[in-house]
């Protein structure tokens, strides 16, 4: 592992027992796997218990969604500080408790009797679950030597296979017992990891007394506002009544801009700033997370509406057009972990090419009419199943590309890439949904956004010339 350290922090060394005691790496990776499966699977399963949870809670559509929506903006206004206070108590210490957070939430979520309870608790499920990405990648970083690289290229596939494996679990759920299901399952997976992950993940290095900074509260709060405000005017364009002059959409917008462009300021001036300037912008730093935000999330956004668009354009029906996702994880998950082991030597510039390239493609042939004699399924699934192709070729690079220039900072630049995406997401979701909100033709509307869409992941591509090239391991 580097010999690099965080800014003003030194490790001491470990306990005679934790020196000795070898590191099972196996066991560690199957621990911290699990419980990013378990944090996947719970963003998708959720959605299929909508209308039961709205039934069973006797309240309205638009307060079941926002069982959602309390999870996705909890999520990302905590990855940030999740990632700093990985780096600065120790990563085992941030990943059980954010597993315990996790599954307490999870519990207290599938007791619930009350739907404002319930908001609340998802959004503290969710600064539970925005902990483990950073902290899992910080302890792989940091244990795992030269075969990290291979290690955290992986962590793509689980996320996709996660993505598969909700909406059938919540299904059966649903069909078989109640939407309390979909919270109840984390539990005994919860505990297990917390018992395991104590058992054989070693313990964090010692600090040195006094080698600690103090927290950049100011810039937490800045950070904090501004990300809140901004994910609430995007996630407010998805609503049917929306406009873009309305006041709700204005002022969040205004808070966001403001709080953000004083953060960056702050950052700048400060001496021991929450997130260092460079890790956002600087050389590498900036293209690769630019990359994330457009073919991390951006892409997520427009698969996730395929279920939807393959309904409003083909009245393919709700399961047959879930099913269409499955293409999609299937090759997602298939070249994650052939590009992980082809890495090394393809370096991480040539799948980034080539994975935008591909998503690009499947992007267009999804605005496209099928041939005449094409089923419109085949056409789709074969269009998201290189979409995911693509997306899978791009993951293990995108997430190595960062760490190996600062892997002392792993946590944080996870947390970062996290980030990223989910803004991605939730901007592509939200405009797109709020253009469709008012269309007559909602169908041939999201033809269109996948178009322009597929022309601006083109446009994108020039990007990945300033993304650091890295051959082996690091």
């Amino acid at each position: 592992m580097s010999g690099r350290h965080d800014a003003g922090e030194t490790e001491g060394p470990l306990s005679p027992a934790d020196e000795i005691r070898p590191v099972r790496r196996i066991l560690v990776f199957a621990i911290v796997v699990l419980a990013l499966l378990m944090s996947s699977v719970d963003s998708t399963i959720v959605a299929t218990a909508l209308n039961s949870l709205q039934h069973g809670l006797k309240t309205s559509v638009n307060w079941a969604g926002w069982t959602m929506t309390a999870y996705s903006l909890g999520f990302v206004l905590m990855l940030p500080i999740s990632g700093k206070l990985s780096e600065r108590y120790g990563r085992r210490k941030v990943f059980l408790g954010s597993v315990v957070a996790f599954t307490g939430a999870s519990l207290c979520c599938g007791l619930a009797d009350n739907i404002y309870v319930l908001i609340a608790l998802r959004a503290l499920q969710a600064a539970g679950g925005a902990g483990f990405t950073p902290s899992a990648t910080g302890i792989v970083v940091e244990h795992f030597g030269d075969a990290r690289d291979r290690a955290v290229s992986l962590f793509g596939s689980i996320f996709s296979i996660g993505a598969m494996i909700g909406p059938i679990f919540g299904g059966l759920f649903v069909s078989y017992w109640s939407w309390r299901g979909v919270f109840f399952v984390n539990v005994p997976i919860g505990i297990a990891v917390v018992l395991l992950a104590l058992r054989y993940i070693p313990l964090d290095r010692t600090r040195a007394v006094g080698s600690r900074t103090r927290m950049d509260v100011t810039g937490i709060a800045l950070l904090g506002s501004g990300v809140l405000a901004g994910m609430l005017a995007a996630s407010y364009l998805g609503e049917s009544s929306a406009h873009i002059i309305s006041l709700p959409f204005t002022a969040s917008s205004a808070i966001a801009v403001v709080a953000l462009w004083t953060f960056f300021r702050h950052i700048n001036r400060s001496g021991h700033p929450f997130i260092a300037p460079r890790l956002i912008y600087g050389t590498g730093f900036g293209a690769v997370n630019l990359l994330n935000v457009v073919y991390g999330g951006a892409t997520a956004g427009v698969v996730a509406l395929v279920p939807l668009y393959a309904a409003d354009r083909y009245g393919i029906n709700a399961l047959d057009a879930a099913t269409l996702l499955v293409a999609q994880g299937a090759a997602a998950i298939i070249l994650s972990i052939a590009a992980a082991f082809a890495l090394r030597r393809t370096g991480h510039r040539p799948p980034l090419y080539v994975g935008g390239v591909v998503i690009a493609i499947g992007t267009l042939l999804l605005a496209v009419i099928p041939p005449a004699g094409v089923p419109p399924y085949a056409w789709l699934a074969a269009s998201v199943f290189l979409v995911g192709a693509g997306s899978g070729a791009i993951n293990p690079a995108s997430r190595n590309a960062g760490l190996q220039l600062a892997p002392e900072q792993s946590s944080t630049l996870a947390a970062l890439r996290s980030m990223c995406r989910q803004i991605g997401l939730i901007t592509t979701v939200s405009i797109t949904t709020a253009m469709l909100a008012s269309a007559d033709d909602p169908g041939r509307i999201q033809a269109w956004v996948y178009a322009i869409a597929a022309l601006l992941l083109v446009a994108a591509l020039p990007l990945v010339s300033r993304v650091p090239e890295h051959h082996g391991s690091w």
